[in-house]
């Protein structure tokens, strides 16, 4: 039987887990509605997606909106590896049933549902939610057994791309404590966000500095190791020329939208690594 929110209430209170999920599906919300986002969807069109737009994603995001609660309860009261991944499983058959069998978010049904028990855990047990503490509390809680589990879907875009590249995936970076995540995606949301206090972008500009760090899985399915490089040099281009500090940065990321779309590329792990960014920089700042 499926456990509600009131069966937690004597291991994670209410004011534990709902806001956390409320805060992950705000975060991937935040995502979706950001534009220019080089061939992602978003509300002005699909990228260099056929088979999906924000009505999708809408749909995938109201099918999910208890998982992220489910799971920082979990987490809370410590539970295991094995438990977190069939709350994520239901989750995902959830969302497919939702978008009729279009994966929207997959990776942040693993990646940010991981980082939602963190989140749980680390409130319930009094501890600071600073630094890198979530990354750590996803690598010392979960982090071996992430990477002895069997791979959730073997024959996935991801795990293809993964075997035939031999780059590092979402499973690795998790176990890892997300590294990315935290040298590189919250600094840079943080800092700009402190100097422009403007959402948006800040969000831009941490969207690229994924793009040129990240070996996007997505990109490398899509496009190969070209596709890959030719991401991350723009994206790196567009951060060494100023970036969103100076005029003149929507055009140019525009043009880059433009350019993944003609080529049929789309850095869909950089936009959940995105997410996953700005719902950690919630929680620090709560």
């Amino acid at each position: 039987m499926k456990l509600g929110i009131a069966s937690h209430r004597s291991i994670a209170p209410v004011w534990e887990t709902v806001p956390i999920g409320r805060a992950a599906i705000r975060a991937l919300y935040a995502e979706l509605a950001l534009h220019p986002k080089p061939g992602l969807v978003s509300p002005l069109d699909s990228g260099s997606h056929d088979d999906m737009d924000m009505t999708t994603f809408m749909r995938s995001l109201f099918a999910l909106r208890g998982y992220y609660r489910d799971i920082a309860a979990a987490g809370a009261r410590g539970a295991d590896f094995a438990t977190l991944q069939a709350l994520g499983i239901a989750a995902e058959r959830r969302m497919l049933s939702a978008t009729g069998g279009v994966n929207t978010h997959r990776g942040a049904v693993f990646g940010l549902g991981l980082l939602a028990a963190a989140a749980g855990w680390l409130r319930r047990t009094g501890k600071p939610l600073g630094g890198q503490a979530f990354g750590d509390a996803v690598a010392t809680q979960w982090g071996d057994d992430i990477l002895a589990a069997s791979p959730r879907a073997p024959d996935s875009n991801g795990a293809q791309a993964i075997r035939r590249y031999g780059v590092r995936g979402a499973r690795q970076e998790a176990a890892e404590g997300f590294p990315t995540l935290f040298k590189v995606a919250l600094p840079t949301l943080s800092r700009t966000f402190d100097i422009l206090g403007c959402e948006e972008r800040a969000m831009v500009q941490t969207l690229f500095a994924l793009m040129a760090a990240l070996e996007d899985t997505n990109l490398l399915h899509r496009g190969g190791p070209a596709g890959l490089t030719f991401v991350q040099a723009e994206a790196q281009r567009f951060l060494d020329h100023g970036g969103v500090f100076r005029p003149g940065w929507r055009a140019e990321a525009l043009a880059l939208h433009d350019a993944c779309i003609a080529r049929r590329l789309s850095p869909g792990g950089s936009a959940d690594m995105l997410a996953a960014a700005w719902f950690v920089h919630s929680q620090q700042n709560a």
